[in-house]
C-alpha cells in the first residue's frame, strides 16, 4: 500500500544518521525539511535528493537555540503547509572521565542532546495539536540503558532523552505518536569530536563493529509509516555481532 507523504523536519542531517533519514524518508516521497549547521552539506544533500526526483529543502540549524529550533519547524509548515514528524537526530559525543572534568564538554552535551530535543518538542507540540496530529521522533542510543565509562555524561543525556520521550507518549493521550530509536555503534562522525585521548582511542576498538547509518533510518522510516493509531515506542538497532 502507497504511503501518504508526509512532511518530515530532521536535525542533524549534514552527516550520518540524519543524512541518511533524510535520503530514506525522500525515496519514500515524503517532503523533507534538513537542518544542521554546516549549511554547504544541506545545500548538496538537497541537490542530490532534488535530482533523485525527492523534494527537500534545508535551513540552517541550531538546536541549543530554542527561537532557532522554533524558526525551523515554522519554516517546514510555510514550505510544505504543515509539520508530520520530527526526528530530533541531532547530537553530540564528547567522552572523558569525570575526573578529567571537561566541564564545557558536559555543558556541550547536556545543551545540543537535552535541550535540543526539547526545544525541538517545544517547536513542534503545538503545531502538531492544532492541526491534529503529528510524530516525534527522538534518537537516544544504547547509552540510555546503560553506562560505559568515561560516558557517564553522555549517557546521562540520552537516559535524560528516554525520560523525556516516555513523559511526552504518556501524556500525548495518542494525539502525538512518540517513537525512541537507540542505535548501536553506527557510521557516523560521532566520535571525531573527542578529545580525551584515552577516550578516543578506546572507539576505535569499541566502534570496529558498526551498523551502517542507513540501518538505523530504516528504523526511523518503519516507525513514521505505521498507521495512525500505531505508536511504535521504542526501537533498539545493533549491530548484529555486538554483545553490547
Amino acid at each position: 500500500m502507497k504511503q501518504t507523504a508526509m512532511t518530515v523536519a530532521v536535525t542533524g542531517t549534514s552527516s550520518g544518521i540524519g543524512e541518511a533519514t533524510a535520503r530514506r524518508l525522500a525515496a519514500d516521497g515524503h517532503r523533507v525539511l534538513l537542518g544542521a549547521r554546516r549549511t554547504g552539506r544541506l545545500e548538496r544533500l538537497v541537490e542530490e535528493i532534488t535530482a533523485e526526483g525527492g523534494t527537500a529543502a534545508f535551513r540552517t540549524l541550531d538546536v541549543t537555540d530554542a527561537a532557532d529550533v522554533r524558526a525551523f519547524v515554522d519554516a517546514a509548515c510555510h514550505e510544505y503547509g504543515r509539520i508530520d514528524a520530527l526526528v530530533n537526530n541531532a547530537g553530540v559525543m564528547l567522552l572523558s572521565p569525570l575526573a578529567a572534568l571537561r566541564t564545557d564538554e558536559w555543558d556541550r552535551m547536556i545543551d545540543v542532546n537535552v535541550r535540543g530535543v526539547l526545544h525541538g518538542i517545544a517547536a513542534a507540540l503545538p503545531v502538531m495539536r492544532a492541526q491534529g496530529g503529528g510524530h516525534i521522533v527522538n534518537i537516544a542510543s544504547v547509552g540510555a540503558y546503560e553506562v560505559s565509562p568515561t560516558a557517564a555524561v553522555y549517557c546521562a543525556t540520552k537516559f535524560a532523552v528516554r525520560a523525556i520521550s516516555e513523559g511526552l507518549r504518556q501524556e500525548s493521550g495518542g494525539e502525538v505518536r512518540v517513537t525512541l530509536v537507540s542505535p548501536g555503534v553506527t557510521e557516523s562522525e560521532l566520535a571525531d569530536g573527542i578529545s580525551d585521548p584515552e577516550a578516543r582511542e578506546a572507539m576505535k576498538a569499541y566502534r570496529a563493529v558498526a551498523l551502517p547509518a542507513s540501518a538505523v533510518a530504516e528504523a526511523i522510516a518503519y516507525a513514521v509509516s505505521q498507521p495512525p493509531e500505531v505508536d511504535v515506542n521504542e526501537i533498539v538497532v545493533r549491530p548484529a555481532a555486538s554483545a553490547r
